[in-house]
C-alpha cells in the first residue's frame, strides 16, 4: 500500500509542477555504482560491497509526468557471514535489470530536478557462479534465477547529463527453498547522458 501511495503522490505533484507541457521522447545510456546487500531473518549477516551496473534508458512525459524504462546489466557483490558457523562467503553474481519508473520532473531550460518509483525486474545472467553455488556452503538453498524489486529515488538534469541516486528493496525471496525472508537491497548511484 505504501508503494502505491508514494506513486500516487508523485504523478500528483507531476501535475501541478512547472515543467514542460508539450509531450517528449529522450534516449540515454547510464552507468555507475550499486552497493548490495542481503536482508534475512536471523541467518546470516550481509557486508555492503560495491558493484557496477551500465545500460540504457528512455524516457517519455508530458506535464510534467514521464514514463521511464531501463535496461541495464548490473554486477553485484555481498559478502555473507553464517551467525551459526561465522564462515564467510563471497557471492557474486550478474543480473539483467529493468526498472519500470513512474515519476515527476520539476524544472525547465534542460535543468531539473526529478523523482520516481516503480517496479525493477532482474533476471540473473551468470551461470557460472549462481547463487547456489556462490553461497551453497553458507545456505544450503535452492535460488532462483530471478527478481522482484521496488526502486525509489532521485535524480538532477543538467542539459544532457543526468545524476541518480536510488534505493532499490527487494520484494521477492531470492531462495526456493531453506531459509525465509531472503531478499536483496540495493543502493544506487549513476552518471546518464542523454543521446536524444
Amino acid at each position: 500500500m505504501k508503494f502505491l501511495s508514494l506513486t500516487v503522490t508523485f504523478l500528483l505533484v507531476g501535475l501541478f509542477a512547472s515543467a514542460q507541457v508539450l509531450p517528449s521522447f529522450q534516449l540515454g545510456i547510464k552507468a555507475g555504482a550499486n552497493f548490495s546487500k542481503f536482508d534475512s531473518e536471523n541467518t546470516f549477516n550481509s557486508n555492503n560491497r560495491a558493484g557496477f551496473y551500465g545500460g540504457l534508458w528512455a524516457r517519455v512525459g508530458a506535464a510534467g509526468v514521464y514514463f521511464q524504462p531501463e535496461l541495464y546489466v548490473s554486477g553485484k557483490k555481498a559478502d555473507l557471514v553464517s551467525e551459526s558457523t561465522g564462515e564467510v562467503n563471497k557471492v557474486r553474481f550478474t543480473s539483467l535489470d529493468v526498472p519500470l519508473l513512474v515519476g515527476t520532473k520539476f524544472g525547465a531550460a534542460g535543468i531539473g530536478l526529478r523523482l520516481n518509483t516503480g517496479p525493477m525486474f532482474s533476471l540473473i545472467l551468470d551461470e557460472n557462479q549462481s547463487f547456489s553455488q556462490a553461497a551453497g556452503s553458507v545456505f544450503r538453498a535452492d535460488f532462483k534465477n530471478q527478481a522482484l524489486a521496488w526502486q525509489f529515488g532521485a535524480g538532477l538534469d543538467l542539459k544532457k547529463l543526468s545524476f541518480d541516486a536510488r534505493y532499490e528493496l527487494g520484494l521477492s525471496k531470492i531462495n526456493k527453498s531453506g531459509y525465509p525472508g531472503t531478499k536483496l537491497n540495493l543502493f544506487t548511484v549513476g552518471l546518464g547522458y542523454r543521446i536524444l
